[in-house]
């Protein structure tokens, strides 16, 4: 393989120097020489032809785009007369694309005068009265500047002409300081706010809610009630949009809790509120990943009158998709949609990526495909997550046709595409194919970035390539690209995962900046190694620094020490994370909890259940059934009854698996008490019947296994006749019986003698293709053997069957050397009518 690599050149570009910029996209005030020899005093004959063509055609402007186009194709040079008449032109008729665009080519000719023309534009502004749509050309500059992310420029020539006497139009101010805040800026954008508002600036409703927005950036949070309180001293009514900016800056800035109070305290003085400071809160508190307080709000809104739209949706499905709370995030689409509120690709996507996290790699591929052939447009995002996805089943070739499929509907290209692309190739270990992909991306003019270097670290690591992953770092910073922390991790974790635990540890010793994410990756590559005992001693080491490692590892190293049983780490790092300050997740708490039970240690089990509650999470309804269902293994049914009330009391809906672990744990309890009539375990308030009339009220309907849990305690129990009835009702219900169900079912006639029965419903089982399992034939034997028994001393009794004539290879006896020998149900079924 190392030679095949070699024989691809694995680095054969060589880094280019960066080259220079054609064209300055500074404010060049300072020029007054012309960059063409078009100046003014070399006027043409055709200069002035133009000019006098232009005056003419002046209330003609489609006119007008005709000629400039005429003299764009024959070349003519443009003087900066020429120039100052097209904008006039422009500017009257208010043609703004067409400005905008003048601007733009003015701006990337290097040298331009644009001083000397827009002297000539101020001078004719000053020089009459009738100009004022010049400012349209003044204006149009500005936001060209701004647009080009040109803010010294657009400044600059905001004060100059201030200078000369013209105002601001406030609007421009406005598209000014906005993007100066969505930009980070937000110190300039006080301050040039503060400047123009010296210069006479009169702002408007929008120009505060801007104001209010930076406060909030800045993590101000008080001062926008003084812009609030200003407003009304000026008499600038607030719009609904200033309102909305200091809720949504108060949720940018995790204080979603307060947001929603002073929302509630706006709608109270009766303040105009729409759907998007609902929507702020709703993102807020789903950012902060409390869910249930964002569908409180959801609720709210739509208590007062507020439809909630895409938006609002989609950040409730973004948040629980982030939970991997799929269900609920489905059925708030499903909800969305029948709405009539139209979904996008965005939301989509949002359920796509949850899919791919939750491991359901073929559902993408699935919901992708449905989704393209209902029509939806699917941006570059989707078809990422769903190439993703097909390289994690292996079907990179797949994912590349789809590629094709991008390029022919014209969707976007990016490096996330090839990455993604490379990723799947080194998943597979085709690293060949990786590389040729990565040399493709470069042909195409798309430069590979941090993450795609990292990528391709990862799968020479992965693959057994340790020195060629060393060349990959160097040939990455003659690009011009440091390799990052990430880069080492994946290094770290792909030597480890490809059994380079070695090379991992003199990889992550020869490293002098160890961050966390590289301790993290080390107790990463141990669990991948199943050096579980050396990831929790990497684990210690970070946390007696007092540092942390990231919670994907620890949860990591969490699973692992939980899979080997050893539950008393698993606490300790719990324990751990809460002493440097650092929150287990849920998901921790219930995998802890989850091996506590399964081991049968309750006490503690319960003890970090009640310090779970304690620590403000909300048990789920897994939680409380895992929970419920050891107290009844260990015949502690009160306890469960007791979970079970306070499940309800919460608005934790229980599921058919709850009522199914609680139906069991009460039939065995019954079966005891069945045996041992003085036994202990009084059942109180737990008793099959309730449990089945809350299911009722529930609107609960028992599945396959629930079923099965109530006809093999009722069998278990001699109640024949209920078992047989339950039976006939699922089959009515639209259940299919699996092969525990028969096995029950079997199992309870043979025990009764009532093996024509049995025999009956053994061949049903075998017609639907389901083999039957050592118990039913465990409990053919016996029943069998003891209705040949009973038959036998019946007949023997009444003198009918002489012993001497009993033969030993009677019907009774082949069948069972059938049964012992395993025939199929094939040998089985003709036998068993002979039997009958």
């Amino acid at each position: 393989m190392s030679m095949r690599l070699r024989a691809l050149s694995l680095f054969p570009f060589k880094p280019k120097p960066k080259p220079k910029p054609t064209l300055t996209l500074s404010y060049p005030f300072a020029s007054t020489a012309l960059a063409h020899s078009n100046s003014d005093t070399h006027s043409t004959p055709n200069t002035v032809h133009v000019l006098e063509t232009l005056h003419r055609l002046h209330n003609h402007p489609s006119h007008v785009l005709s000629f400039l186009t005429h003299l764009r194709r024959t070349g003519f040079p443009h003087t900066l007369s020429t120039y100052a008449a097209v904008i006039k032109i422009l500017s009257f008729w208010n043609l703004q694309r067409k400005l905008d665009s003048l601007f733009l080519h003015l701006i990337s000719l290097s040298n331009f005068p644009l001083h000397a023309l827009f002297q000539t534009l101020l001078d004719d502004f000053h020089n009459s009265n009738h100009h004022h749509y010049l400012l349209r050309a003044f204006d149009a500059f500005v936001k060209t500047c701004v647009t080009l992310n040109m803010f010294d420029a657009a400044v600059d020539f905001l004060f100059q002409t201030r200078r000369r006497g013209v105002l601001p139009d406030v609007l421009t101010c406005n598209f000014l300081f906005n993007r100066l805040v969505e930009h980070g800026q937000v110190d300039r954008a006080l301050a040039v706010y503060e400047q123009l508002k010296r210069i006479g600036l009169s702002p408007n409703c929008y120009t505060y809610a801007i104001l209010i927005k930076a406060l909030c950036k800045k993590g101000d949070l008080k001062k926008p009630l003084y812009v609030f309180e200003e407003m009304e001293r000026v008499g600038v009514t607030p719009h609904s949009y200033c309102y909305a900016a200091y809720i949504e800056g108060l949720c940018n800035n995790h204080r979603s809790d307060l947001g929603y109070e002073v929302l509630r305290a706006f709608r109270k003085g009766n303040a105009p509120l729409e759907v998007y400071a609902y929507t702020a809160v709703v993102r807020g508190f789903c950012n902060e990943m409390k869910l249930d307080e964002a569908l409180g709000v959801f609720y709210d809104m739509e208590r007062h009158g507020v439809v909630p739209d895409v938006y609002v949706y989609a950040a409730l499905i973004h948040g629980y998709c982030k939970r991997h709370d799929l269900l609920k995030a489905l059925a708030l689409h499903h909800e969305m949609v029948s709405r009539g509120v139209k979904t996008n690709c965005v939301v989509v996507s949002y359920i796509l990526h949850c899919l791919g996290e939750m491991g359901m790699a073929l559902e993408v591929v699935d919901q992708f495909k449905e989704l393209k052939e209902s029509g939806m447009f699917l941006d570059g995002v989707a078809y990422n997550i769903v190439f993703d996805a097909l390289c994690k089943l292996g079907k990179v070739e797949d994912a590349v046709e789809m590629l094709e499929d991008m390029k022919s509907k014209r969707v976007s290209l990016d490096v996330k595409h090839y990455t993604t692309l490379i990723n799947g190739y080194c998943l597979r270990g085709d690293l060949v194919n990786a590389f040729s992909v990565f040399k493709e991306m470069k042909e195409k003019g798309f430069k590979p970035d941090v993450v795609t270097f990292n990528v391709l670290a990862a799968g020479l690591s992965r693959n057994g390539h340790a020195s060629e992953a060393m060349k990959l770092l160097d040939f990455m910073e003659n690009q011009g690209m440091k390799p990052n922390s990430t880069t080492h991790k994946m290094i770290i974790e792909g030597l480890c995962s490809g059994g380079k635990v070695l090379e991992a540890e003199a990889y992550f010793n020869s490293l002098e900046d160890k961050s966390v994410e590289i301790y993290s990756a080390m107790v990463n590559g141990y669990c991948e190694a199943d050096l579980v005992e050396k990831s929790y001693e990497i684990f210690l080491k970070l946390s007696n620094q007092g540092d942390m490692a990231k919670e994907a590892s620890c949860f990591k190293l969490l699973s692992k020490l939980c899979m080997t049983g050893d539950i008393e780490k698993a606490v300790m790092l719990l324990e751990r994370m809460l002493l440097v300050n650092v929150e287990p997740s849920k998901i921790m708490y219930s995998k802890v909890l989850a091996a506590l039970c399964q081991a049968g240690n309750m006490k503690n089990a319960r003890s970090l259940f009640d310090f779970f509650v304690h620590r403000g999470f909300t048990p789920d309804v897994v939680t409380y059934t895992i929970m419920i269902n050891s107290y009844c293994r260990i015949n502690c049914l009160q306890e469960a009854h007791d979970l079970f009330q306070d499940m309800k009391r919460r608005g934790i809906k229980p599921d058919v698996i709850t009522y199914t672990v609680l139906l069991d744990g009460s039939l065995k309890e019954n079966l005891r008490r069945h045996f041992s009539p003085h036994g202990k375990g009084k059942i109180a308030t737990l008793n099959v019947s309730t449990i089945l009339r809350d299911m009722e009220q529930m609107e609960i309907n028992p599945d396959v296994v629930c079923y099965t849990v109530l006809i093999d305690g009722q069998m278990k129990t001699d109640n024949f006749q209920e078992a047989v009835s339950l039976f006939d009702k699922m089959i009515e219900s639209g259940l299919e019986p699996d092969t525990v169900t028969y096995t029950a079912m079997v199992s309870g006639l043979c025990n009764r003698g009532h093996m024509e029965k049995a025999v009956i419903l053994l061949n049903e089982m075998s017609s639907k293709g389901m083999t039957p399992d050592v118990h039913i034939i465990s409990a053919l034997k016996r029943g069998i053997i003891k209705a040949r028994k009973v038959q036998f001393h019946k007949q023997l009794a009444l003198g009918f069957i002489p012993i001497s004539k009993v033969h030993p290879l009677n019907p009774v006896s082949t069948i069972l050397v059938v049964v012992k020998e395993g025939s199929g149900d094939e040998t089985i079924r003709p036998k068993m009518k002979n039997l009958v």
